[in-house]
């Protein structure tokens, strides 16, 4: 792991920061290299509220997606809601639809089968709305690229309208309207919503039609708050204000659904990695083991004992999904190792019985060991399914669009992206793959990145430190946890290795005779002789509470130690 010590801000910034708040030089210094430069980007930063949220018709088509739904409802149309199978589609389609259940009888939802119909507006969608009667198809988090599909429809009498973020491809699909703020004629102040973050700016202004505010909306934040830290957007701007506010609501008044997941979680308040990692992976596993209509109907009923049995069901899942994805990144691993496929610039592997549910975590796993741009690929149909998972800086999109004449059809984000082939196209595509990210990656991003904010003594971390830190939440994607180093450090003595197999550490630390404080460093029980005897070393870390029989003290989660 390398370790880069983010640029220091000009010290006439800091010292303006550290006078206009009454704050120390950590955290003015934290404040400026987030881009925070004044007291009223600070007061913003740290007071995240409704007043943030950008007017909805800035973004292009909101009024054509209003009108038609609005003319929908005067007519008693019948609307099809359809989203991804993931966390982002599945909170999309369960806040539209119970939005629209609120002002229309005749709402359905609608997501595809991973495996039958695969992600996006599906044939199979299409002729469900038609033999049912639906004339509107709304889509979430998909659809910016369904061009032939929503042709398709058209001929069937069936109008789309599009809520998505995903990059558009060279043709936009002839809707009725294309709500993405990536479209390059789409001038909405804020690019980084997830498809549910634009689907919530389609009910705001739905609402505001009807006389009411986007704070007459709150009940629906809880599932945005949970796309946004599930898909990985960037948590700034308008992203944090609405995580900030969803947050609120998971801890509050969370809907049944949401209760009936967190019933069992020991922790009075939830943090968006709470959500990140205890919520949405119960979400995720029922499109991916099972059906993603378990997700919806977990998130959209109204009564708590209900929800609280379907819980049960995707915990189930939950629990199918942690062996299953362990044990196909064994067979991954040993497949990588026969192949002799350990060195190179990128992981290509298949097995035609993977399960493709979880094919993207494995990518994921991989990456673990092999830091490299990864895709796992399985059979669907009578093609090859894969999942890609990039490393910090790469475009792993761009690079599947450089071979894309392997590709039947692709789609996705810088960092994550799904793609099917022919089978007879798999070993071409693996080799311009490899070749593709050999001659454009930087060689340096093959190595994992630690970003280390500031270097402060330990004599600095205190109370009132933490107490600020805790304010710098909700963290993600642009707003990062800080992480700190300290150089000079020595165990006192009593370091060891702790855990399964030794796999961790715990050791308290001291930088003077009157500074110690304990640290636990998962995962880095192999690191254990660089602290014997007392040895000197520096440590990347980041300043985190233990709770422990009602008692809160201070320790330091070490994220790598060094000689």
């Amino acid at each position: 792991m390398r370790w880069t010590l983010k640029p220091k801000p000009e010290v006439s910034q800091v010292e303006d920061l550290k006078k206009s708040l009454q704050v120390d030089t950590i955290v003015a210094t934290l404040l400026a290299q987030r881009g925070i430069d004044s007291y009223q980007a600070a007061k913003t930063f740290f007071r995240p509220s409704f007043a943030q949220l950008h007017d909805p018709f800035l973004m292009k088509d909101m009024d054509k997606a209003v009108a038609r739904i609005e003319a929908a409802i005067v007519k008693g149309e019948n609307i099809m809601v359809y989203g991804d199978y993931d966390v982002d589609g599945t909170t999309s389609v369960a806040l539209m639809s119970s939005y629209l259940k609120t002002r229309l009888e005749y709402v359905a939802t609608y997501i595809p089968d991973r495996y039958d119909e695969g992600y996006g507006v599906s044939y199979k969608g299409i002729d469900f709305a038609h033999d049912n009667d639906f004339t509107l198809i709304i889509a979430l988090d998909c659809g910016v690229k369904a061009v032939d599909k929503v042709a398709y429809a058209k001929t069937k009498g069936i109008d789309f309208i599009i809520c998505d973020h995903h990059r558009p491809g060279k043709q936009l699909p002839e809707a009725v309207a294309i709500l993405d703020p990536k479209r390059d004629d789409c001038e909405y102040p804020f690019k980084e919503l997830c498809g549910c973050g634009v689907g919530f700016k389609l009910i705001t202004a739905l609402a505001t039609r009807q006389g009411q505010t986007v704070e007459d909306l709150t009940e629906y934040l809880d599932l945005v708050a949970t796309a946004i830290g599930a898909d990985i957007v960037p948590i700034v701007g308008e992203n944090r204000a609405l995580a900030y506010m969803g947050l609120q609501v998971i801890n509050t008044n969370p809907r049944p659904g949401m209760k009936a997941i967190i019933a069992e979680v020991k922790k009075d308040v939830l943090t968006i990695t709470d959500v990140v990692f205890i919520i949405a992976p119960r979400i995720n596993a029922a499109g991916r083991m099972k059906h993603g209509n378990h997700a919806v109907t977990l998130l959209t009923e109204t009564d708590f004992n209900l929800a609280a049995q379907y819980a049960v069901d995707i915990d189930a899942f939950n629990t199918d999904r942690r062996e299953t994805d362990k044990r196909i990144t064994e067979e991954a691993l040993i497949q990588i190792e026969e192949n002799k496929e350990q060195v190179g610039f990128t992981t290509v592997v298949f097995n035609q019985n993977w399960h493709k549910g979880v094919i993207g975590i494995v990518a994921s796993r991989l990456i673990e060991t092999y830091y490299r741009p990864t895709l796992v690929f399985t059979k669907s149909g009578d093609k090859l399914a894969a999942s890609a998972r990039s490393v910090s800086g790469f475009d792993v999109y761009n690079a599947l669009e450089a071979c894309s004449e392997h590709i039947e059809q692709f789609g996705g984000h810088k960092y994550a992206a799904g793609l099917t082939l022919l089978p007879e196209n798999y070993d071409a595509f693996k080799a311009k793959f490899e070749s593709i990210v050999k001659a454009t990656i930087d060689p340096k991003l093959l190595t994992r990145e630690l970003k280390v904010d500031l270097e402060i003594e330990l004599g600095e971390i205190n109370d009132k430190l933490m107490r600020i830190l805790k304010q710098f939440a909700p963290f993600g994607p642009g707003n990062l946890s800080p992480t700190f180093m300290s150089q000079n450090l020595k165990d006192t003595g009593y370091g060891k290795c702790v855990g399964e197999d030794d796999k961790h550490i715990r050791l308290t630390v001291t930088q003077s005779f009157n500074d110690k404080i304990v640290c636990i460093g998962f995962g880095l029980g192999d690191k254990i002789d660089l602290i014997k005897n007392k040895k000197l070393f520096s440590a990347a870390y980041a300043i985190d509470e233990n709770h422990w029989n009602g008692n809160i003290s201070l320790q330091l989660k070490l994220k790598d130690i060094k000689e």
